[in-house]
């Protein structure tokens, strides 16, 4: 990785750290469709446990009460880790969608990577016209992906969140708008174009945790 895309990238320990969470403590998306799909392998996997209990309740009929009892704990588990998920899903569609914003984020830091290894190859036609303002554009939206995380979790943990933290929902999408591209069908065109859907989708879960924000300090009012 060239050292100009070093760091840009938002890793899972980074992610993990700037929301309290991961992605891993949700379904993505989060539709019935998804939750139908995640309640029939849990099922799959319930019978597998029941499957073991049995053979080894077969085996080892002396300690039937252990096996009884230890497969119950793990059906038990599986149970409550899938409803567990479900409602953090219902209850964090925003952290979601920012969970997806930085998937596509990554995503583009991912491709300019590889195309930097085909460049390195020997094949110059795949070099990246005016990388330096593809990297701003990223570094950019990297800024606002942060301070979305931030505030998503600061609104998350406090519900009376006041609104005197305006400052949090500014971002750079002015700027990234002002970095003009000259040849959209290039390369460089067609990442930036990517990071700026990126950006447009952050900007508008930083609108609706701003309008989620001015609700509650209302409600708090009346």
């Amino acid at each position: 990785m060239r050292a100009d895309i070093q760091g840009l990238e938002i890793t899972l320990g980074e992610l993990k750290h700037l929301t309290g969470a991961g992605p891993d403590r949700v379904y993505r998306p989060a539709t019935a469709t998804k939750f139908a799909r995640e309640a029939l392998k849990t099922v799959g996997l319930i019978v597998l446990v029941l499957i073991s209990c049995w053979l080894l309740v077969a085996i080892f009929p002396r300690a039937y009460l252990l096996w009884f009892a230890l497969h119950f704990a793990a059906i038990v588990g599986l149970i409550f880790e899938d409803a567990w998920k479900i409602r953090c899903s219902q209850q964090n569609q925003h952290l979601i969608n920012l969970f997806d914003d930085v998937e596509r984020y990554n995503g583009i830091i991912k491709a300019i990577e590889i195309n930097d290894k085909i460049e390195d190859a020997g094949n110059a036609k795949v070099k990246i016209g005016d990388r330096a303002k593809v990297i701003q554009a990223l570094q950019l939206i990297r800024d606002d992906l942060v301070r979305a995380l931030k505030t998503e979790r600061i609104l998350r943990e406090n519900k009376k969140f006041v609104a005197t933290n305006s400052e949090l929902f500014t971002n750079n999408l002015k700027n990234l708008n002002a970095l003009q591209i000259s040849d959209r069908a290039s390369e460089q065109g067609r990442l930036l174009n990517e990071a700026l859907q990126v950006a447009v989708g952050v900007q508008a879960e930083m609108k609706k945790l701003q309008e989620r924000n001015d609700a509650s300090f209302k409600n708090g009012k009346t």
